[in-house]
């Protein structure tokens, strides 16, 4: 092996285990939120009387009824899913990247397409766990007569198969939500944080990132929430057993649209918003951090 492969092979184990390890962080953090998320997500109207009424009634539902424990359902998918996909993610935009550099994009719009191209990638890859993730935690049964993972994935392929009436349901809606989350994601937080010089001081520097992460989780969060409502209404339970009405990804915002009203597609935007915003800071910092200790230590 030449000394230049050998670079290449260094640099691509360092930005796949530094993006493995962002993801693990952010996922075993934040899981809470995303079940709270997807409950709102997948609830059809106040009319239900099975309906959360609030952030906090969730919260002190989930809690009565399903225990602590409650909280972290459908957390393996998430888990087994999390090392590749975050690995995915970050291994593509770098790579993205470096081809772009060669293109007459401007630098700045090129590391928003980078992004885009990462989360198409990365959408890819994390679908099947997502239909199995939102199966399980649209389940409102106690945490011990939860099915388990590998059985409500097996339940999905016998029942529905490989396909996008299956393990790939959604997939349409994963890779928008994807898509324009990670085109605004990276764009927004490497455009602004080149603009402001660095701290000296590696409490500021922290403090400077972190600051940029979390705006750019907030607002990638905003932009992309119909998509996500679109991805819990597809891969959830379906109104009517046994009848499909959510079917494709603008389909899904048109029927929600027309029924619920335009503020149903940013269900769950608060717990999605408490989850992405602070959780993207950290997918970041520990990425960068933990890719800069590899390069000076591996």
């Amino acid at each position: 092996m030449s000394a230049k492969q050998q670079v290449l092979l260094r640099e691509a184990s360092h930005q796949i285990l530094a993006g493995g390890s962002a993801g693990l962080v952010e996922i075993c953090l934040m899981h809470p939120l995303d079940v709270v998320k997807t409950r709102f997500q997948i609830q059809r109207g106040t009319s239900d009387p099975n309906s959360y009424k609030s952030l906090r009634d969730c919260f002190q539902t989930i809690f009565r009824n399903e225990g602590i424990l409650g909280f972290y359902k459908g957390i393996l998918p998430p888990i087994l899913a999390e090392t590749p996909k975050r690995a995915v993610k970050f291994f593509t935009f770098e790579q993205y990247k470096k081809i772009l550099s060669f293109t007459s994009l401007h630098p700045g719009l090129a590391l928003s397409v980078a992004g885009l191209g990462a989360g198409l990638t990365e959408a890819v890859v994390v679908n099947p766990f997502e239909v199995v993730k939102v199966s399980l935690q649209a389940n409102r049964n106690a945490f011990v007569e939860q099915p388990s993972t590998f059985g409500q994935a097996r339940h999905i392929i016998s029942t529905n198969g490989f396909g996008l009436q299956g393990l790939n349901k959604g997939l349409t809606s994963t890779l928008g939500r994807h898509g324009v989350f990670n085109m605004i994601y990276f764009g927004f937080y490497f455009n602004v944080k080149n603009m402001f010089p660095a701290f000296q001081d590696p409490n500021l520097e922290f403090l400077r990132k972190f600051g940029i992460g979390l705006v750019s989780g907030t607002i990638s969060s905003c932009v992309n929430i119909p998509f996500d409502v679109a991805k819990s209404r597809i891969q959830g339970p379906q109104p009517v057993p046994g009848e499909i009405k959510y079917r494709t990804c603008f389909q899904t915002m048109a029927v929600i649209y027309r029924e619920e009203g335009y503020l149903a597609l940013y269900k769950g935007l608060v717990p999605k918003i408490m989850r992405l915003g602070p959780g993207g800071a950290v997918m970041l910092l520990v990425y960068e951090y933990t890719y800069g200790w590899l390069q000076n230590n591996w």
